[in-house]
């Protein structure tokens, strides 16, 4: 379907007032998704650089550590 014409379903079905009112809510759209995005990509470069200063672990080292932490627990819990 072409944009003008949903639009000028949209307004015809009473969603909108008018094809200004579809392109602001399409805007609003754009902008929160935008927001969402340059959120992401700022936690992301915030995690990458606190691992460059405190260090990271691989997943294969996480998924060592927590079966070792699982097998220290079954070896201490009583029977």
């Amino acid at each position: 379907m072409d944009v003008e014409r949903f639009a000028a379903e949209a307004v015809a079905a009473g969603h909108y007032r008018d094809r200004a009112d579809v392109v602001r809510a399409g805007l609003e759209l754009l902008l929160r998704r935008d927001q969402a995005r340059s959120g992401l990509l700022a936690s992301v470069i915030a995690a990458r650089d606190e691992a460059d200063r405190v260090g990271y672990l691989t997943g294969d080292e996480v998924a060592a550590h927590v079966r070792e932490s699982i097998a220290r627990r079954n070896t201490a819990a009583p029977a």
